[in-house]
């Protein structure tokens, strides 16, 4: 596989990281190059034992080939079953993001218990072999404190907690959300995440502590420390604490545009004091695993970058842990499948993350390491680097998990004491953008108005990674003890003897002290969070005229706002006498109101001591930095916040969101090159889907290939190898309105090979709010066709028969053509999918809405 030719990917226009001029500059000389010894050494890692090397060693030699690969092999629960261990001899069991006990995902830390011990059980359960039992090592995304579990405590999100400053707070929290895991049985959380992001258009920048490398790497020290216990002392990886894995290994807070796993293109210095920086502190503090990241670096996706994954991590910086992959990353690597990647081992991943993929991969390793395409060296290496790490996690010497504990332990799942800790960590994570006149603190005896989308919603304030992946499909009832910020007001002010209302309609005739609007983002995670820029009011507009109405009313106007990140707010900011960034604070809703109100006599003032650990825009547009780290681009810069006890008047700011003209079109859904965000890509049959991350992707099947071209036009290619999807979807969006995109759907494309066989063009529908939930991400498997049948759609083989070879056509389909009989667009995950069976090449250089009317469907042929 020639790697240079995925450099190109590094200058493409799908991943425009600012604004394309008219006369686009030659790209930058694009190398891949890895100096390790330019790499500063790691102070210190987790010494090795001879008693234990000694140990793993004997245990080695007497593993079989089929137990050794085993080892380097992790499934979901979704997919395998606790008797399935007794033919698979797997290292590792997760549970992803929306994966639960019995498909579950309200279940309780018991359901959990039963779940973790029933794995372990079985894993331990042969005694025959010529060893002692290999446990299992069950892991969770535990990102925000045990999010997945009913009645847990949910921590701010990372975005929140680097505006506290507080490295103090962080090992608590860690600790913390350690002792919760821990009672359910599970040995690893999937945390920290220590990318450095530099581009918060990504979906996932709340997850990040800050744009601030320094930062990120006290912040990966205080939390490996408080996951898994002092390294030095006897408290180390003793019960109560779980092994972490510091992610994702490397760059994927610097990727093109903020596209989530797409290509890094910074220079190696920049990759190693920037995006690095974390790594170090975590692995210096005790860190044992590593996870690689999707996004590539210089066109090389981390997964088979052999330079970084060996050489540096393992080589230069002397890791004595593993690599584990993430969810089925490997098969974004050129020529490789979920189902087999020879080159991710090769190049130094320890553990394929295979949820759905296991046992084909487990049968296909095996066949590689007996043909040489795999070395038996390079097995016993990464079978040795996770015994290793299970032997010092105690693993051999524990019970099953329901042996570990006395009874009552899952009381310190949401124990009062982690609610505490997590209260504290919203009252410090709060950052005060705007007090004009003093409008804060506010007096607690008085009648408040609150509203907004945000007020009572504790999904909407715990964010992404809660209950399930997304997040967005919960309700105040998946969180029993939790706090919602209007509860958590109304508590205040009922204990001064004020009055709270929710009601808009008499505030001209009860006129309230203050108004208390909460708005923000709703709940996202990783790519479907993505965005085209960070003006947060061409999302929803309803809060705006709130605030119109308040100003109006004379009414003094407190905003709470709930981000992952920073956004462009101008005019809410200029519509608003009080401004708070309140982030994604999680399930103690009530710390917000702490800061909030004047202090009842006898209790505790607190004051405002978050700062932003991020820049925030002046425009609509990322801040971007200088090749001295200085920041262009902010209206508050890293570290502003104010106080109530120091606090100054805001001026009014610009409300020209300055948005280039190539983001202004939002009825895009492709465009000379550029997939919109949050829209991704996607090939896909009947077996798998792959998201188009590079300049060319091919179906595990080979039945279809997405490929970027230089011209800005993106070419799918059928095989006639059986049936085929090509794919742009995302975040469900309605299409009911004409408001909400067009009334129909215009395509110029370019057929380069006429079809063989029928090809049809559909819309792909979510299962509404309630309906089970897809571990991780929307498939074609877990999508229907909007309001109609599998196999039927809109069928363009002739307007693709029809069309001259070559030549550019345009084609308009009005949205009622994906009706079908009583059928509905109100959740549309995908709206243009188009399959087929037979040989077919098409290229498109933009799909879009558009408002035309006169249109008629496409002749049918079937």
């Amino acid at each position: 596989m020639n790697w240079r030719a995925y450099g190109l990917l590094a200058s493409l226009s799908m991943f425009p990281g600012s604004p394309q001029p008219a006369q686009a500059q030659a790209p930058a000389r694009v190398t891949g190059d890895v100096h390790p010894m330019d790499w500063s050494a790691v102070p210190r890692t987790v010494p090795l034992q001879p008693d234990l090397e000694k140990f793993v060693q004997q245990l080695l030699d007497a593993m079989t080939l089929e137990e050794k690969v085993g080892q380097l092999i992790q499934a979901d629960i979704d997919s395998i079953e606790p008797a399935d261990l007794s033919q698979y001899p797997l290292g590792s069991i997760l549970a992803g993001g929306g994966s639960a006990p019995g498909e579950d995902v309200h279940a309780t830390g018991a359901q959990w218990l039963d779940l973790t011990d029933a794995f372990f059980r079985a894993s331990t359960h042969n005694t025959s072999s010529a060893h002692p039992p290999i446990p299992i090592l069950f892991g969770i995304d535990a990102v925000h404190g045990h999010a997945k579990v009913r009645g847990a405590t949910i921590f701010p999100h990372n975005v929140g907690l680097g505006a506290a400053h507080d490295p103090a707070l962080i090992e608590k929290i860690g600790r913390a959300t350690a002792e919760e895991v821990a009672a359910t049985g599970i040995d690893w959380t999937f945390a920290p995440t220590v990318a450095v992001v530099r581009d918060v258009r990504w979906g996932r920048s709340y997850e990040s502590y800050s744009e601030d490398p320094a930062l990120v790497a006290d912040y990966a020290r205080a939390m490996v420390t408080g996951v898994q216990g002092r390294l030095g002392t006897p408290d180390f990886l003793t019960p109560g604490h779980t092994l972490v894995s510091a992610k994702h290994f490397l760059g994927d807070g610097g990727t093109v545009g903020g596209r989530d796993q797409f290509n890094n293109p910074a220079d190696e210095r920049t990759l190693r004091e920037v995006h690095g920086a974390g790594y170090p502190a975590a692995i210096s503090a005790g860190d044992l695993i590593v996870m690689g990241s999707y996004n590539g670096w210089h066109g090389i996706k981390m997964h088979g970058n052999q330079l970084l994954l060996t050489d540096v991590l393992k080589g230069r910086w002397k890791f004595p842990g593993f690599v584990v992959g993430d969810w089925n990353a490997h098969e974004e690597i050129p020529g490789c499948t979920k189902f087999s990647c020879p080159e991710s081992l090769n190049a130094g991943l320890d553990m394929y993350m295979a949820p759905d993929s296991w046992k084909q991969l487990y049968t296909h390793v095996l066949e590689q390491v007996r043909s040489g395409r795999i070395a038996q060296s390079r097995v016993d290496d990464a079978a040795r680097r996770i015994l290793r790490v299970k032997a010092l996690a105690g693993l051999f010497k524990k019970p099953a998990p329901k042996d570990r504990f006395a009874a009552g332990h899952l009381a310190t799942v949401g124990s009062a004491a982690h609610r505490g800790i997590a209260r504290q960590a919203v009252r410090e994570s709060l950052v005060l953008l705007e007090n004009n006149r003093h409008t804060l603190p506010l007096d607690p005896h008085s009648r408040i108005l609150v509203t907004g989308a945000g007020a009572d919603d504790i999904g909407m304030q715990s964010g992404g990674w809660t209950v399930d992946w997304q997040g967005n499909h919960n309700t105040n009832a998946d969180f029993p003890g939790a706090t919602s910020i209007l509860a958590g007001i109304q508590a205040a002010v009922g204990a001064a003897g004020g009055e709270v209302t929710t009601r808009m309609d008499d505030i001209n005739t009860r006129k309230p002290a203050a108004a208390i609007v909460v708005y923000g983002e709703t709940p996202y995670a990783e790519f479907q969070g993505d965005r085209e820029t960070l003006e947060f009011s061409a999302q929803d507009a309803a809060h705006l005229e709130t605030l119109r109405q308040l100003r109006a009313a004379n009414i003094p106007a407190i905003s709470l706002f709930i981000s992952g990140r920073p956004l462009w707010v101008n005019r809410e900011l200029n519509l608003s006498d009080a401004f708070v960034a309140v982030w994604l604070p999680g399930s103690e809703g009530n710390g917000i109101a702490d800061l909030l109100f004047e202090p009842l006599p006898g209790h505790a003032a607190h004051d405002f001591t978050g700062r932003l650990s991020f820049s925030w825009p002046a425009t609509a547009m990322p801040v971007t930095f200088g090749s001295d780290s200085a920041v262009h681009g902010a209206l508050f810069p890293r570290g502003f916040g104010l106080s109530l006890a120091k606090s100054q008047d805001l001026a009014p700011v610009s409300e020209d969101p300055a948005i280039p003209v190539v983001y202004r079109d939002k009825d895009t859904l492709f465009h000379a090159g550029h997939v919109t965000a949050p829209w991704s890509i996607y090939v896909s049959d009947p077996g798998a889907e792959v998201r188009l991350t590079m300049q060319s992707q091919t179906t595990p099947s080979s039945a279809v290939t997405a490929q970027l071209t230089s011209q800005g036009d993106v070419q799918a290619l059928w095989s006639g190898q059986g049936t085929g999807e090509f794919r742009i979807g995302g975040r469900a969006v309605s299409l009911q309105t004409p408001s909400a995109s067009g009334p129909a759907l215009r395509l110029h494309y370019r057929v380069d090979e006429a079809p063989q066989r029928p090809v049809v063009l559909s819309m792909r529908c979510e299962a509404p709010a309630g309906a089970s939930i897809p571990a991780s991400g929307s498939t074609a498997a877990s999508m229907k066709r909007c309001g109609m049948a599998e196999g039927e759609g809109v069928d363009l083989s002739q307007s693709f028969r029809s069309a001259h070879a070559g030549s550019w056509e345009t084609l308009t389909i009005p949205l009622t053509c994906f009706h079908g009989t009583g059928g509905t667009l109100e959740r549309v995950s995908a709206p243009f999918a188009l399959e087929s069976s037979g040989r077919l090449g098409v290229s498109f250089d933009d799909i879009r809405f558009v408002r035309e009317t006169t249109a008629a469907c496409p002749p049918q042929t079937h």
